[in-house]
Formats: C-alpha cells, structure tokens, sequence
C-alpha cells in the first residue's frame, strides 16, 4: 500500500510537468523522437529516486535537472541535427533531382500539441513558439550542448542563475561565462529576425490556405502570390533546397502534379502553420508523404520546410496513413 500511495503521488505531482520537459528536451536535442524518449527516461529516474527526494528544490527543478543532464549525456559525441540550408548553399538548378544525403542527422519537427506553451499569459504564448520555431532550433544546434542548456535554462526558463549552477554541477561565475558565450555565438549564425505571423493571426491562416489550394488544386498562380520574392525552399533528408521565388516556383512545377493529386490538412508544428500532405498513389489512395512547415509574415511565406517522414510522421500529429 506504501509503495502505491508513493506512485500515486509520483504521478500526481510529476505529470504536470511532462509536455513542458519534452519541449525543453527538444530544444536541445532538435528530435521529437529523442526527446519523449528522455522524458520517459527522466521519469523512470525520478520515481527510482524519489523516496530520497529531500526536497531541497522544488520538484519541477528536480525534474529539469535530471532532464537536462539526461540530454547532456544523450549529445555526448553527438554531431548537431541540421537542416538543408546549414550544410551548403541553396541549390541552382530545380530542374535537377534532389541529392539524397541519409547520413545526416536532420532536424525533425514538432506537433504544437507536444509541446507546453499553455498560459494565461499571451507574451508567454508567443515566447514558447517563438522558442520551438525551426529556425530557432537549428541555430542552437551550433552551440556546444553545455551553453545550449545554459540559454535555455536561462532565457527561456528564466531559472536562476544559481538554481542552473546546481542543475550543472558548477559555478555561477560559469554559468555566466556560457551565457554570454552562447549569447555570441548565436549572434554569428542566427538568420536575421523579423516579424512573423503568429499561426492564430488571420494572415497566417490566409498564406496557409493559398498553400494548400495551391497544391490540391495545381495552382502554381496560387503559390506564386504566397511566396515572397525571397522565399526558400528546404527538402529535409535530402541536401537540397532552393532560394528565390523564381527558382521555388520552377521546382513545384515538376512535384504539383494534376488537380487532386495532393490533399493537405492544416496543422501546427513548432509553433508554425503547416500542412500534412497527402499524395495519390498508382491505386487512386492519397497516402500519407511528409509536412511542409512555413515561416509566414505579413508579405507572404518566406520559407517551406519539407519533411517527408510519411505515414509514421503524420501520426505523430494525430493523423491517419491516408487521407
């Protein structure tokens, strides 16, 4: 009866903080699948260990600290997950097919519904998407795993600095050391910020749908107006990807198709809209491809990332292998 009360409790106390530590292992990993693995294992360790829990933290800094040198060990020797465009420059010739590259480690996506962003507070809505966006994830890819947790714990967790020293096992002086290091760092390959739409705002909604009726409906006029002049597209799990409207737009001409051959379902992933694609097959079956996430502001879509995981992918946003 002891032990189960104890479980119960475990439970009761710990769960609450589940989706918030797969969205911080996720920061640092940049893998969804890595990341509900080492939340599992987190959880796994503290119930082994929580008869000696003497409280001397809360629980929740308990939990993040072995959270966090859990993903420390995971990224040891681990080289960092990319993106196409952190490995070269864009491609010139979208005539040609795309270069598979399967042994990089790539960044992979996450379903808004994974992650924690639930408050009352509307800046702090808007601070936890802007923490999970691609392009966030893969810069932090650049720093080494340490000052990665040292950002993240800070400026997006705004735990104290000291509470971080003891989660570390060192120095405040040396927290402070990796924060500005990390600060550097990221200011050396961080893309340029702008103004994006946030996936709730009316524009984003309306990009999202020129997007999706522009493939269902093979509308390259329809991609055209959505696309921005500069706009970039990424096909993760190959080295491929392409800058400038022009270029894109000449790309699509060669995947769009005929009317019906795709059907798109709105989704959110990383805190950007995005689109699960289904792609009819020999059968007349629309089966399951990938999803393509966008980076949207107010003068149109700036960035497609293409992720093509399949029937597997699209299940972890709930969705079926066919459409």
């Amino acid at each position: 009866m002891k032990a189960t009360s104890q479980a119960d409790e475990f439970a009761s106390r710990a769960e609450p903080f589940r989706r918030e530590l797969i969205a911080h292992c996720y920061r640092m990993l940049g893998s969804a699948d890595e990341a509900e693995d080492l939340v599992q294992e987190t959880y796994l360790r503290a119930w082994r260990s929580y008869a000696t829990f003497e409280g001397r933290s809360s629980l929740r800094v308990w939990l993040y600290s072995i959270a966090t040198n859990a993903c420390l060990t995971a990224l040891d020797q681990r080289k960092r997950r990319a993106l196409p465009s952190g490995l070269a420059g864009p491609t010139g010739d979208p005539d040609a097919p795309p270069v598979a590259a399967p042994d990089i480690a790539w960044l992979q996506p996450i379903p808004d519904s994974a992650a924690d962003w639930q408050s009352a507070d509307p800046a702090a809505i808007v601070a936890g998407r802007e923490s999970l966006r691609l392009a966030v994830i893969a810069s932090l890819q650049y720093l080494p795993p340490r000052q990665r947790a040292v950002l993240m714990l800070r400026e997006v967790l705004a735990f104290p600095t000291a509470e971080v020293a003891a989660m570390l096992d060192t120095t405040t002086a040396a927290v402070k050391g990796m924060l500005q290091r990390a600060r550097l760092r990221l200011d050396e390959v961080a893309p340029q910020r702008e103004k994006l739409c946030e996936p709730t705002e009316p524009r984003a909604k309306e990009l999202l749908d020129q997007y999706i009726a522009g493939f269902e409906n093979a509308d390259i006029a329809a991609l055209e107006r959505a696309l921005r002049a500069d706009a970039a597209i990424e096909l993760v799990g190959t080295s491929t990807w392409f800058s400038g409207r022009g270029t894109c737009l000449r790309f699509l001409t060669h995947v769009i198709g005929t009317a019906g051959d795709w059907r798109m379902i709105p989704i959110a992933a990383n805190g950007q809209p995005a689109a699960a694609a289904y792609r009819r097959d020999g059968d007349g079956v629309h089966r399951a491809f990938g999803i393509g996430a966008l980076t949207t502001t107010d003068t149109g879509i700036t960035r497609i990332v293409v992720f093509g995981g399949g029937a597997d992918l699209v299940a972890k946003f709930g969705l079926p292998p066919a459409a």
